[in-house]
């Protein structure tokens, strides 16, 4: 008898079907058919056994079983068809903002695990959430991105690497947080780590494992202390006593925390002045400020519920408001130990003609992803289905994130 045991992956029967769980957000099915035709068998939690195959024939066929149901991978948040990008999937991650992995030139890189978030913020700049019209979502299989964060680190040769873990969504939702974190900080020049997050899914718990596993701060979103102003900013039902439980929380550990609200002229203008005063009173920035107040920009992609406001005005308004409230609220990138540091090579030139492989769908409208050179390219108003080889002039290349016009 062999029984093949997973990690990642859950079964349940569905009447003629068998549902699988992937990281706990995602799913397929495996038609019972299909199973039956590889060999009789037993579904349990986390394994399958097949009662008359040796363990190395069992594997293979299921593995080949696997590899083509993971192409209808779906998202419970939202139903979503979902790309799983892996070591073995042809698929770079370096070229887009979606996923994978970006180097600004700095010593900070930014690691993408995966797309998708449980909130819909009126103010989102990716248009992520339940309310999202996002048309795929993306997960990043951890040993692919810990393997090619490595090779950034050493092309950087510093010490002082930053690992920054921020999605086109809530990086908690990813199952292997902890574990993406530890194997991170175990690569030779990383100093330190941090995550974005809303906090609604952090727990006492899961805040002692990201400690313990080397995580070195948390950037919490909380953009008021009015329930109300709280529950209207993020679109989405919202259990601030929750969040700000685990604000609290959280200075407690070795970690840090700095609270980072989005300022929404007209909506959460007093609740600024509220949340400095509360993040000096729970102990965030030990080793950071304890606030640090974004501008809301508009994109042409994101949620636009009011005009950006231009950031010599919103300086303007952040002193008015220390003065007022006698609080500190603007701190400069020096306070963050950023450093400059040479930027991974491009390869390809802004107006550049470049042969690439149409690979998978991208988030918005006809947009499709294209390689080449190991690099993505989003290539906008893209009919051509996958597998096609297309010729594109290269639009943008800066930070290595790439946008291609179709000539053909």
């Amino acid at each position: 008898m062999a029984e093949l045991t997973f990690k990642d992956l859950s079964f349940e029967k569905d009447k003629d079907r068998v549902k699988v769980n992937f990281l706990k957000i995602f799913y397929f099915y495996l038609d019972e058919n299909s199973l039956s035709k590889i060999g009789p068998h037993e579904i349990n939690k986390n394994s399958i056994n097949f009662k008359t195959l040796s363990e190395n024939n069992a594997r293979k066929k299921f593995d080949f079983l696997l590899a083509n149901a993971f192409k209808n991978l779906k998202n419970k948040l939202n139903n979503k068809t979902t790309i799983y990008i892996h070591q073995t999937s042809g698929i770079p991650l370096i070229g887009t903002n979606y996923f994978g992995l970006v180097d600004r030139g700095s010593n900070i890189i930014e690691v993408k695990p995966l797309t998708s978030c449980n909130i819909s913020c009126i103010f989102c700049s990716v248009d992520e959430g339940p309310k999202s019209r996002r048309k795929v979502d993306f997960v990043v299989e951890k040993d692919y991105l810990v393997d090619e964060f490595r090779k950034i680190v050493e092309f950087k040769n510093s010490n002082n690497i930053d690992a920054h873990i921020n999605a086109q969504g809530e990086p908690t939702l990813y199952t292997e947080m902890a574990d993406l974190v530890r194997d991170i900080m175990s690569i030779k020049g990383v100093k330190t780590s941090s995550i974005d997050t809303n906090g609604l899914l952090l727990t006492k718990q899961y805040i002692d494992e990201l400690a313990e596993a080397g995580l070195t701060r948390i950037n919490l979103s909380l953009h008021a202390l009015d329930p109300k102003k709280a529950t209207e900013l993020a679109g989405y039902p919202y259990n601030l006593n929750k969040v700000l439980e685990m604000a609290r929380y959280i200075p407690k550990t070795k970690m840090d925390l700095i609270i980072v609200p989005v300022w929404m002229p007209g909506y959460n203008d007093e609740e600024i002045p509220k949340l400095a005063k509360f993040a000096q009173d729970i102990g965030a920035g030990k080793h950071c400020p304890p606030i640090g107040i974004q501008n809301m920009l508009n994109y042409k992609f994101g949620r636009n519920p009011v005009k950006e406001t231009p950031m010599e005005m919103f300086y303007k308004k952040m002193k008015e408001l220390e003065e007022k409230h006698n609080l500190k609220l603007i701190f400069d990138k020096t306070a963050f130990d950023v450093e400059d540091l040479p930027e991974l090579p491009k390869p390809f030139k802004k107006d550049q003609t470049v042969e690439a492989e149409i690979v998978m769908p991208g988030r918005i409208g006809s947009e499709k992803l294209a390689v080449a050179k190991n690099r993505l390219i989003s290539v906008p108003n893209c009919y051509k289905e996958e597998g096609s080889k297309v010729k594109l002039r290269i639009k943008r290349t800066k930070h290595n994130i790439f946008l291609g016009e179709m000539l053909d």
